[in-house]
């Protein structure tokens, strides 16, 4: 059957259309949203602005009325091109799919006007074309739907594999055949071999990229993460990061290792698997630090010929480690017991929508309760929170005969004494989370942070208040033991400790101030031997520059110069003609005048401070650029819910390609 042409509203006597979704009145220039083709707020501001009354068009095409008509976009080029007066943008931009000839939208659904089939409509018109290409073959109207080739599904397929990091064999099942045969029609779906070539592929495209960029950089820190797969493999990932020439911050995974299975491992043999990545990758004279997570892995490898550098330990493991040593028998019984609660209400559904109604009664936030994860701490920290906010309406729950037996509620109930427990607990647990969050900034400098935070938490944070109670005292005293021990507070030596030095790096906290004056005065010390020690071929030109004007050969400079006329010129030639230059030129000077300059907020980026300050400091933004990219955790996202699904997906992958599918996940934004 022939279409009725539409005829153009003649609202569009009076506007002219700006852009794809405003419109202007040529009247009084106002604007107004214009969305899919309807001129109903145009009309209505023709009446209320200028008392013009424009004829709606009614549901019978060319006739007019009173009310305005559903918009309906052209189904035709011939339609969309009816109106000589439309910009072609507009045509286009009206053509609706074809699909919609087959299909008929119903609430949240597509009906299909050939076979009555249903399916859940999303905005996109995908589904269709697959249902009417697959379905309907002998329809005239599927010739005009435009559907994926060959390698678009291939490249999907290859970006899910990665993406997901499901094993590559995931293409040689049948049920995956049958679902991609079933959605595509007559796609030959590859073999597990070509899927790997294509990833193998992508892989190499990948690392030259990476390898271009690392080669630009003055400094390349690793970080070395161990972990285990099932059953128990153990793997070594290494990551590096570093700051480039336009003082942004980067980090890319390089190599994942195999380990060798049971035993203990010796140094030997993670030094050469760090020493074989540095020289794979060309950065082997480039590394001033790596951050590990194992400490029993990597203790010994100090001793080792080929290792230059040296090692941090990540500082989210060692305040793992602190808070297990200071959780006594008795906050652990209590723990547990908020565990059970807990899983009471996630296992039953009668408790699950008490509690629900108890929340609506009293006000409380409609809030499930979160269980604690033994691999994360941070966790117990959350569970606590969440009780203390639902704690009365979980009591009116277990107090309700109907809903929880007698024998339940004594088995669950929470004593008084253990939730003042609580309660005193969870503001230590929050504060020790809120370091933990900021050290693993995955964008942020985080290795300068480690000392002011360590010394924070010992000084303040964990120093036992009056009203603690006696769990509370015991665990921050234990705590703040661990973290002496482990961070080596009291050590003589603690301004060589790159983290310490990084952190005289930072401007932000350039001056120490938690340490004693002694500990002040090493850590300038210590600067001034860094600076000193920098090689003179490593300056930048500028800087040479700036080191031969500052010492003027008077007698050259007489005899080039015409005599001085003045006392301004005399001055100039015996002092220098960049005496008052903001620049500082010499070593130890420029050590002063760092520390002397005013401190910037805590909320500024030290890169950003530094991209702006470098040219002030030349020999100290070369130290900033070596000891800033370090971080402070060994992966940082594996401390997100996002790096802990990421943590359980690759436990799941063949030996055989681990290191290209971790690749590929890890550093898919280079």
């Amino acid at each position: 059957m022939k279409r009725t042409v539409r005829r153009r509203s003649s609202a569009w006597s009076y506007f002219e259309q700006v852009g794809a979704n405003f419109v202007r009145c040529k009247k009084c220039d106002a604007e107004l949203k214009y969305c899919g083709g309807a001129t109903s707020t145009m009309i209505s501001h023709m009446a209320a602005k200028h008392h013009v009354s424009i004829p709606l068009r009614s549901a019978a095409r060319g006739s007019w009325s009173e009310t305005p008509p559903s918009w309906r976009a052209p189904d035709t080029e011939e339609e969309s091109a009816f109106n000589p007066e439309r910009e072609p943008s507009e045509r286009r931009r009206n053509k609706r799919s074809s699909v919609w000839d087959v299909f008929v939208k119903v609430d949240e659904e597509v009906h299909c006007k050939l076979c009555d089939t249903k399916l859940k409509y999303m905005s996109s018109t995908t589904s269709m074309m697959y249902h009417i290409k697959n379905k309907h073959t002998e329809n005239p109207q599927n010739n005009s739907v435009a559907m994926p080739t060959q390698a678009q599904v291939t490249k999907l397929v290859t970006n899910m594999i990665e993406k997901d990091m499901f094993p590559i064999s995931v293409v040689d099942g049948d049920g995956f055949r049958e679902l991609l045969a079933d959605i595509v029609h007559s796609y030959n779906v590859p073999s597990a071999d070509e899927i790997t070539r294509s990833i193998e592929s992508h892989y190499h495209e990948k690392a030259a990229d990476l390898r271009m960029q690392l080669a630009t950089v003055e400094k390349v820190a690793l970080t070395a993460d161990f972990w285990t797969a099932m059953p128990s493999q153990k793997y070594m990932t290494v990551s590096c990061s570093f700051i480039t020439e336009d003082w942004q911050g980067k980090s890319a995974v390089l190599h994942t290792h195999k380990l060798p299975s049971g035993g203990q491992l010796t140094a030997e043999c993670v030094a050469e698997k760090l020493f074989s990545t540095t020289q794979a990758w060309m950065i082997a004279g480039k590394v001033p630090a790596c951050v590990h997570n194992d400490k029993e892995s990597i203790q010994l490898t100090q001793g080792v010929a080929q290792v230059t550098w040296n090692y941090v330990s990540c500082f989210a493991t060692t305040l793992q480690l602190a808070v297990s040593d200071g959780l006594s028998e008795d906050v652990l019984q209590i723990i547990s017991a908020a565990g059970r609660l807990v899983r009471h209400f996630s296992h039953s559904s009668p408790a699950a929508q008490a509690l629900k109604e108890k929340q609506a009664q009293m006000c409380l936030p409609q809030h499930k309760l979160i269980r604690s994860n033994r691999a994360r701490w941070d966790t117990v920290c959350d569970m606590f929170q969440c009780l203390l906010e639902q704690r009365w309406a979980i009591k009116a729950v277990l107090s309700d005969r109907t809903v929880t037996s007698k024998h339940e509620a004594q088995t669950l109930e929470i004593g008084d004494d253990c939730w003042q427990v609580i309660e005193n607990f969870t503001p230590v647990l929050a504060t020790l989370k809120w370091a933990t969050t900021v050290i693993s900034a995955e964008t942020e400098v985080s290795i300068s942070n480690i000392y002011p935070i360590t010394f924070s938490l010992v000084q303040t944070h964990l120093v036992p208040k009056e009203n603690d109670v006696e769990q509370v005292s015991s665990f921050k005293l234990a705590v703040q033991k661990s973290l002496r021990d482990h961070m080596e507070v009291d050590s003589s030596d603690l301004a060589s400790n790159p983290a310490l030095i990084a952190s005289m790096l930072d401007p932000r906290h350039k001056h120490l101030n938690f340490l004693m004056p002694a500990g002040r005065l090493a850590a300038k010390v210590k600067l001034h031997e860094l600076v000193s020690k920098l090689d003179a071929s490593a300056a930048s030109p500028k800087d040479e520059q700036l080191e031969t004007e500052v010492t003027p050969d008077l007698s050259q400079t007489a005899t080039a110069r015409k005599p001085p006329s003045d006392t301004k010129n005399t001055m100039m030639l015996l002092l220098g003609d960049n005496y008052s230059s903001s620049y500082a030129t010499d070593s130890e000077a420029q050590v002063d005048y760092y520390l002397r300059d005013i401190a910037p907020s805590l909320d500024i980026n030290p890169l950003d401070w530094w991209r702006l300050n470098g040219p002030r400091f030349p020999k100290l933004a070369s130290l900033a650029r070596e000891y800033l990219c370090i971080p402070g955790v060994s992966l940082p996202s594996l401390l997100t819910d996002a790096g802990q699904s990421f943590a359980v997906m690759r436990t799941r992958l063949n030996p055989e390609h681990v290191n290209m599918m971790v690749f590929l996940n890890r550093n898919a934004s280079i």
